[in-house]
């Protein structure tokens, strides 16, 4: 049996929580596999339907991971064929007493704390005495080790997706007349927090409107940002060029996406906060849509520079602006989407799962 020990997990939506989901999925048509996940409102409806035990943690978030903490090693006591814990951070299995086979995912902002501090110290004390710390990307991996963790403790095993389904024609239309006749097109789908670098394209979209007056840019998401990247774009009289979309359906999202010509998201460090991987350029990439990504963090593991996108310096608008000319320049956006599509198969959960059970059998 596997026991996977999460504090992301659906119906709670979020990055964190769809790759919890793909790996519990995944790993239970290969064993029996049971999840402590903490509670969700309306979880019932989407418990009764997967193919595994779901055990959801409720209380003060504070109380909740001790509670979880003892349900997790009395399960572990009273249940001898268990053959791993799985943790998706370091928290949710720092407090798990066994010597089964323990395994840890780190993902970047979670470990990025400066040696010799208290934390550094915890973080440590866990990842450098589980059998062995699952990377979402190399950049993470180096980041894991400048910080202390052991490097030969770490396997890089990028996050999984699942195929693309066919987007309804109704949303494929629906996108199109949102859309307008506007080409080329541009979107970022993501929240709106500085590391995400919104400012930046804005700032390039004034100067790539001279050479392509009838450009779009498409910002979905929300968060803290979003009233600042609102300002910017009335302050540079944008407001024709950038549309903004938040609570819209998965599928619209969708639709958004595959009518789009280019994904961009050209991140950058901000504080500690850093885009350990980037599963959005790899789902504009099942559409066919190449990206523009950043230098700073694991984009690189996500884009084939210069052939499914182009890595940039986030940090430098000359450098984001010429990234994305290039692209939009004769259309060359499709035969990078052409590339980006094949290379995303790669990245399929039914490749991923194989990754994991190296390191489980």
């Amino acid at each position: 049996m596997y026991l996977i020990v999460t504090r992301s997990f659906p119906p709670e939506v979020g990055g964190m929580q769809n790759l919890m989901w793909g790996l519990a999925n995944s790993i239970s048509k290969y064993n029996l596999t049971k999840v402590f996940a903490d509670y969700q409102e309306n979880h019932k409806e989407f418990d009764k339907k997967v193919s595994f035990s779901i055990e959801r943690i409720s209380g003060a978030k504070l109380f909740r991971k001790y509670r979880k903490a003892y349900l997790v090693n009395d399960f572990i006591k009273q249940n001898k064929n268990i053959n791993c814990v799985i943790a998706d951070h370091w928290k949710s299995i720092e407090l798990i007493k066994t010597n089964k086979k323990k395994i840890c995912l780190i993902h970047s902002k979670e470990i990025n704390h400066d040696k010799g501090t208290r934390l550094n110290k915890r973080v440590l004390n866990v990842l450098n005495n589980v059998d062995c710390v699952v990377s979402n990307s190399e950049y993470t991996k180096n980041l894991a080790i400048e910080k202390g963790v052991k490097s030969e403790n770490i396997k890089v095993i990028n996050p999984g997706i699942y195929p693309t389904k066919e987007i309804d024609k109704k949303f494929l239309d629906e996108a199109e007349k949102l859309l307008g006749n506007k080409n080329p097109r541009l979107i970022t789908v993501s929240r709106f927090d500085k590391r995400k670098n919104h400012e930046k394209i804005i700032m390039a979209l004034r100067n790539l409107k001279q050479l392509y007056p009838n450009i779009v840019y498409s910002c979905v998401g929300q968060g803290d940002e979003e009233e600042n990247i609102k300002k910017l774009v009335k302050e540079l009289f944008l407001e024709n060029q950038v549309l903004f979309f938040k609570n819209i359906s998965q599928d619209l999202k969708n639709a958004l996406v595959a009518k789009s010509n280019l994904f961009v998201m050209p991140s950058v460090i901000y504080k500690k906060s850093v885009e350990g991987f980037g599963i959005a350029y790899v789902e504009a990439a099942q559409h066919g849509i190449p990206s523009i990504g950043g230098k700073d963090g694991g984009a690189s593991d996500a884009i084939v520079d210069k052939e499914t996108g182009i890595i940039c310096d986030g940090n430098n608008l000359e450098d984001v602006y010429s990234s994305i000319d290039s692209i939009l320049k004769d259309s060359s956006y499709k035969k990078f989407g052409v590339k980006a599509k094949e290379y995303a198969k790669k990245f399929e959960w039914d490749n991923t799962i194989k990754e994991y059970l190296k390191i489980l059998s």
